[in-house]
């Protein structure tokens, strides 16, 4: 059984972010977590922004469809780990 967890930094996420959250819903039933972070102030936003996903159990395939199209779609950095 394997157990994916993947990073994802998204560069010029004002640009970008509807276009990946579209990539996000269409395999959102093989994400089990999803978690968003940016850094912002009161008067600052962060170009960038960070997104932590972990896979449901055995979603190796979906997985790595996601990482191709992710990579296609948007800026992005990917980096996961399989456990």
């Amino acid at each position: 059984m394997s157990k994916i967890i993947m990073g994802i930094k998204l560069k010029e996420r004002m640009k970008s972010a509807s276009k990946f959250q579209e990539l996000l819903s269409e395999y959102g039933c093989d994400i089990r977590t999803r978690l968003g972070l940016h850094a912002a102030s009161y008067d600052d936003c962060s170009p960038d922004g960070l997104i932590i996903l972990e896979f449901i159990d055995d979603a190796d395939e979906a997985a790595a469809e996601f990482e191709k199209k992710a990579s296609k779609a948007a800026n992005v950095v990917i980096k996961k780990m399989v456990f």
